[in-house]
């Protein structure tokens, strides 16, 4: 495995579509970080999240999720409450090459505040628009930025395609937009 540098993903992305919209500079201006870094690729998170609530008392269970478990909320901001957890997407729309993992890690700006983002790997041949998770470990409301900053991804690049890829075995979360609830 290689780690790609920014002129992989500047090319890749302008010639081939893997990140729609590219942003080929770092954003700083007034706001959380974003766009093309030395190794990666600093995400936005969109005006759509989906926030935990107690309000229906449900049970949240991966194998009969039920979507009252969120509340929505479509704004530039969004304060998670203490504890708690929500759903997001991000801004842009990937299509990853065949012989390419991605892998996202959270931005410090966030971490110090004790907000943790959580995103699984996204796999070789994977598109759509990637569903995020966003933890708010800390006992007071944390807000979240639309349209900035909210992580960043890594992409390494295979000696050679895998034998089987995401979209050959027809991945649950193949295309997806919007937030996307958990499917069994």
């Amino acid at each position: 495995m290689t780690i790609r540098n920014d002129r992989w993903i500047r090319t890749m992305s302008q010639e081939h579509g893997m990140i729609d919209p590219f942003e080929p500079r770092q954003v700083r201006e007034d706001t959380i970080s974003y766009g093309l870094s030395s190794y990666g690729y600093d995400i936005r998170v969109a005006p759509e999240f989906k926030v935990f609530t107690n309000v229906f008392n449900v049970v949240v269970d991966p194998k009969e999720f039920d979507d009252r478990s969120f509340v929505d909320v479509d704004a530039n901001e969004c304060i998670i409450p203490p504890n708690s957890f929500a759903l997001a997407r991000t801004v842009e729309f990937f299509r990853i090459p065949r012989d390419t993992l991605v892998l996202c890690v959270g931005k410090s700006t966030y971490a110090r505040c004790g907000i943790i983002v959580n995103v699984t790997p996204l796999e070789p041949s994977w598109q759509g628009y990637l569903t995020l998770e966003i933890s708010n470990t800390t006992p007071l409301p944390a807000k979240i930025y639309a349209n900035e900053g909210i992580a960043q991804l890594l992409f390494f690049q295979g000696a050679e395609e895998p034998e089987v890829a995401y979209a050959d075995r027809k991945g649950k979360y193949q295309d997806q937009h919007g937030v996307t609830l958990p499917k069994l």
